[in-house]
């Protein structure tokens, strides 16, 4: 690359990165509700009401499920822009209304069917939306030309009523009024009889069919069950974006200084590509209306860290061929080739835990899936192309000195094969500690873990008291009162660490007790509404969380599994590298059992992240392995042990280098972050260090005692073939 061309890609690097800022900040900076808001909220950050219906009536059809949507969406349509009403599977409809204070009005407000009527000139109701059968919009032939109507059928019982309304009425208008509203005013032009009736002089087809889906729906035609309910003050949702955002500027310059102060140029071109990465995964989850919840503000974070590792894997082969005394723009154009497999596997791998999220998560679990999976593509893309070119054009104007990029320092074989049982006891160990702690805990009356709602059922509500109390003086003052409005004797405190929010789990509250709940903390300790936030999940949803949960990891870990054995056609590998996530897993679960950390929704995107973390580590060892063997065409034992024990110290740099990065901003988040991400930041932070020493010290420890086991008994099957002839 010449020297012009050089500096004209560094100018094109530098402009996109000035232009995705300001496109980012623009988009970031506004947390305004319809017009000023730049990018979709979800409602742990705007906060809001959300609520999910179970259809109690069985075989309802799919145009009375239609109908009820639509409904429940013109009434939604009044407290919000961004209201939505979804029909979620074959029996639920599931309602979200961001940005509104007045949450447990509208609750209520929901529970009650909008009211259709039919009135006399006069203004008397003479019918009801429950004395229509039906009403379809279709086109009849007037005057040679297609006209819309609405065709009206009417209940055995209101036929008569409806005739003698069109009798007495000739000549006259008949108010169609929906919630006070009228939607149409026809003119009666005879007396109708038979109970059929159509409305004429539609503008179109469209406008009849609304209207015959409005009348349709005069009354709830299903009735409904409340499943979930949530509703999250906006006061919450503001600190959180504001910690998150504060943590990801904090991680992001940490880590551009390690990486400079540690790979000087290829650092430079890797901080490069990393600012760009960061700026592109805010504009196309703006430009793709991916809905922004907290736990996916985290997924932002955390790729962030999770970017840096393929740069790390380049630059680690950029100098690993500078010490093989290549120039260093040869060293770029080969590290980077040899770097591929291991990218494209890693990155794979880690993108089937974020598929089978956003298959199997719910919620805010989803929206963490989708800035995931973003996330490991734009790194990808950012590593193998922005970083790439930067690096060929700081290397073009002028910077070729090898002591610019370092050249890789020959490293002392670390026997780490020999030390392999000792690593197996110590994760036996470990894990028994979990399943011991687990039994402690169910013996004592606590459960083996510290199930959330989603979990368990009930309902759960987060205050935040604007001062920190003792657990003393909760369980003292607070929660009495609270068994006394709501005649209970059964509420569990948590308190959030370093914070001032309290959390207080209940059984099932209804509506009016979630108001006297309220009105507590309202009446005794000035607390506003905005401060406090509830959700409330029945025992149905809690089943299904806890078989999503255990599908979840077990999809993920097949799939993983044939995905591994396909691409190193060694099914050692595969197998190997699934045990050391099994590890990770229980390992997690482990701190799950003894922290007391909470389960909820969030353990499903704790488990696969650590799962996608922990392959992409295990994978670049692989790959390493795969390339040493690739000069043997037989190997012994001993032979065998050495390539293990130096693929292992070859990556073991990279390995420490990218869970460093990782782990920083993943304690930033625990550090700075609200209640729910703590939640999220604590298990995921012992995922990384559990990911980083199964890779080094479980997963080729397995597979060269698979290999060697394989060859034993290959040699004893030899020698008993040649007794026998």
């Amino acid at each position: 690359m010449k020297k012009g061309k050089g500096i004209t890609i560094l100018c094109i690097v530098l402009a996109c990165i000035l232009g995705l800022g300001y496109y980012a900040s623009i988009i970031l900076s506004s947390t305004g509700r319809g017009e000023n808001q730049n990018i979709t909220l979800g409602l742990d950050l705007a906060g809001g009401v959300s609520i999910t219906y179970q259809i109690v009536d069985e075989g309802a059809t799919a145009e009375q499920i239609s109908d009820t949507v639509y409904k429940l969406q013109r009434r939604v349509d009044d407290y919000s822009t961004e209201a939505q009403v979804a029909r979620e599977g074959s029996d639920r409809i599931t309602v979200a209304i961001p940005g509104v204070t007045d949450a447990n009005d509208i609750l209520e407000d929901l529970g009650t069917p909008g009211s259709l009527e039919f009135q006399d000139p006069d203004g008397n109701v003479v019918l009801t939306g429950d004395d229509v059968a039906n009403a379809t919009a279709r086109y009849v032939t007037q005057d040679g030309r297609n006209q819309a109507i609405v065709e009206l059928t009417f209940t055995d019982d209101a036929a008569e009523t409806f005739s003698d309304l069109t009798a007495n009425n000739i000549g006259k208008n008949i108010p169609i009024v929906y919630d006070g509203e009228i939607i149409s005013n026809p003119t009666v032009n005879q007396k109708i009889s038979g109970g059929t009736a159509s409305i004429e002089g539609m503008e179109s087809f469209e406008a009849a069919e609304t209207l015959a889906s409005q009348i349709r729906i005069g009354s709830l035609s299903l009735e409904l069950e409340e499943l979930t309910s949530q509703v999250v003050g906006a006061s919450l949702g503001q600190e959180a974006i504001s910690t998150a955002l504060t943590a990801a500027a904090i991680g992001l310059a940490l880590i551009i200084i390690f990486l400079i102060a540690f790979y000087w140029i290829a650092g430079v071109a890797t901080s490069l590509g990393l600012l760009v990465y960061t700026t592109s995964v805010v504009a196309v989850i703006y430009l793709f209306e991916v809905t922004l919840t907290l736990p996916g503000i985290a997924g932002i974070i955390i790729c962030i860290g999770m970017a840096v590792d393929a740069n790390v894997v380049i630059n680690a082969r950029i100098k690993e061929e500078l010490a093989l005394g290549k120039s260093t723009g040869a060293a770029i154009k080969t590290g980077y080739q040899k770097a591929l497999s291991a990218i494209i596997d890693g990155n794979v791998t880690t993108l089937i835990a974020a598929a089978v999220l956003a298959v199997k998560g719910s919620g805010t679990v989803k929206g963490f899936a989708y800035t995931l999976a973003i996330g490991i593509v734009l790194s990808m893309v950012t590593a193998l192309i922005v970083t790439r070119y930067s690096m060929y054009a700081i290397h073009a104007i002028g910077f070729k000195d090898e002591k610019y990029y370092g050249a890789a320092k020959e490293r002392k074989v670390v026997d780490f094969i020999s030390k392999r049982y000792v690593f197996f006891i110590i994760s036996v160990v470990l894990i028994a500690a979990g399943f011991v702690g687990e039994g402690i805990h169910a013996a004592g009356g606590k459960g083996a873990f510290n199930y959330s709602l989603e979990f368990v059922g009930g309902t759960s509500t987060t205050v935040d008291l604007g001062k920190n109390y003792e657990l003393a003086e909760i369980d003292s003052e607070i929660v009495p009162l609270i068994n006394d409005a709501l005649d209970t004797a059964e509420v569990q405190v948590q308190k959030i660490a370093d914070t001032t929010q309290v959390i207080f789990k209940t059984r099932n509250l209804d509506l009016p007790e979630r108001e006297t709940f309220a009105k507590v903390f309202e009446d005794n300790y000035s607390i506003k509404s905005d401060a406090i936030s509830y959700q409330n999940v029945s025992e149905t949803i809690s089943k299904e969380m806890t078989s999503d949960a255990i599908w979840a990891v077990v999809i993920a870990v097949i799939l993983m599994l044939i995905y591994i054995w396909f691409r190193f056609s060694d099914l050692r590998f595969a197998t190997s590298a699934v045990i050391a996530l099994v590890h990770d897993i229980l390992v997690v679960i482990t701190c799950y059992a003894l922290v007391r950390i909470s389960v909820g929704s969030t353990f499903i995107a704790v488990m696969l992240t650590i799962l996608g973390y922990s392959i992409n580590d295990t994978i670049v060892t692989f790959d390493r392995i795969r390339e040493n063997l690739r000069s043997k065409a037989r190997v012994t034992e001993s032979e065998l042990k050495e390539i293990a024990n130096r693929s292992i110290t070859q990556t073991l740099s990279r390995s420490i280098n990218t869970s460093v990065t990782t782990f920083v901003m993943v304690l930033l988040l625990y550090v700075l972050g609200v209640a729910s991400i703590r939640e999220f930041a604590l298990p995921l932070m012992v995922g990384v260090i559990s990911g980083t020493y199964s890779s080094i010290c479980i997963a080729t420890e397995l597979w060269f005692e698979m290999k060697i086991h394989q060859k034993s008994s290959g040699e004893k099957s030899k020698s008993t073939k040649k007794k026998m002839a």
